[in-house]
């Protein structure tokens, strides 16, 4: 009896050594999930490439932990989405998901994610219903509320004395609250209202209307392909002769000015980043995203940075035990790293309080057409919906 207990107590130590050596030496599982086809690839490509290049640059592991990023194509299709999302968290068990563009795939992704408890790290998607009454322990945004960038416009074009304003925007959610953002801080006319289908790429109806109703600016959240073919339709039809155009960061970002080039000088819009932007962290990124791509980054390529190293925090400040949900959300709270936008924090609905910056598109040093930073719009801005958010424990 003595010797089979001796055995079961040596077994039973084997198995607990077995289990911290497994625990100490596991890998971080990440499901990427995003749009890597179709006219909104451009978006997700970033995403990637910027969340990739922060695991490389933390030489493949987070606080020890080897990193294995599965990537996948949600191909902006909330089904696919939601059906990818379930085999990432039963199947391959992620310990984090992240990468997803439009809101309407987040908003379908959410709820196998969530019940699954695994942690969803935002790099873009920050749909109105996550901020509000349906927030989430599990759902973090390390980019934005979706009216954020779109507030700031509005306020901006207030600014600036424009009276009569045209609004184009997709007709999914974030294209709403685009569209709600904007007119919470601009105090003009609204001469037009216009909500395309998502991933449209002829603009040829709009375009008329605009001419109909003869505004002196319009606004546009188009991402990707979708403005770069607006606004090549729109410089072409030479309306930017008489209509002022104005756009978020998304519309006015690096991928877009590639695409469409010196006709987008003088073009004004708003985010929370700049690759310009004077901070250590953004320094190192915007220096290393170029030497490995060759490219500048946009928007999209800091948030998936972002996104990557407030998850190495979250490992690194749970001690890497992911299996601690409360450790790791606590962790994921604090926030603690350096973000390449500079100051950066959590609401209670887990969304950020961060400044809002005007850009504009102008040459740089170099001859490049590019985005410069201007100056503030909004500091420590908040979104309008943490209110109704009641956040369950």
């Amino acid at each position: 009896m003595h010797a089979f207990r001796r055995s079961l107590i040596a077994l039973s130590l084997g198995l607990a050594c077995a289990s911290g050596f497994a625990q100490n030496d596991a890998t971080v599982k990440v499901g990427l999930l995003s749009t890597l086809s179709g006219p909104g690839a451009g978006l997700g490509v970033d995403i990637r490439d910027g969340f990739q290049l922060a695991v490389k640059l933390s030489g493949g592991k987070f606080s020890g932990k080897a990193v294995d990023v599965i990537v996948a194509d949600d191909q902006a299709s909330p089904d696919v989405g939601r059906q990818t999302a379930d085999r990432l968290v039963k199947r391959d068990k992620v310990d984090f998901m992240t990468g997803i563009v439009f809101s309407n795939v987040m908003l379908a992704v959410g709820a196998p994610t969530f019940q699954s408890k695994t942690f969803y790290i935002s790099a873009n998607a920050g749909p109105s219903q996550y901020a509000g009454e349906q927030c989430n322990p599990y759902f973090f945004s390390a980019s934005y509320q979706n009216d954020n960038m779109h507030e700031a416009v509005g306020k901006v074009v207030t600014d600036k004395g424009f009276k009569k304003v045209a609004l184009i925007a997709p007709n999914y959610p974030a294209g709403k609250d685009a569209i709600a953002g904007f007119k919470r801080f601009f105090k003009g006319e609204v001469a037009s209202e216009t909500y395309t289908a998502l991933n449209q790429l002829d603009y040829g109806t709009e375009l008329s209307k605009l001419r109909a109703t003869k505004p002196d600016a319009v606004y546009i959240f188009l991402p990707g392909g979708m403005g770069i073919n607006f606004i090549k339709q729109f410089v072409g039809a030479g309306l930017s002769k008489d209509i002022t155009l104005f756009g978020p960061g998304f519309s006015g970002d690096e991928d877009v000015i590639k695409a469409v080039g010196e006709p987008m000088l003088g073009m004004f819009n708003t985010s929370q980043w700049g690759h310009d932007m004077d901070n250590a962290a953004n320094k190192k990124f915007v220096a290393e995203f170029e030497k490995a791509y060759g490219r500048l980054p946009t928007l999209y390529a800091a948030q998936g940075y972002d996104a990557a190293r407030l998850i190495e925090a979250a490992v690194r400040d749970s001690k890497g035990n992911l299996e601690d949900k409360a450790a790791v959300r606590k962790a994921l709270e604090a926030a603690k790293f350096d973000s390449v936008r500079g100051a950066f924090k959590f609401n209670k609905n887990h969304f950020p309080i961060q400044d809002y910056y005007l850009r504009v598109i102008t040459k740089d040093a170099k001859g490049r057409v590019t985005n410069r930073t201007l100056s503030p719009v909004f500091k420590a801005h908040a979104d309008a919906y943490a209110a109704s958010c009641k956040m369950p424990s």
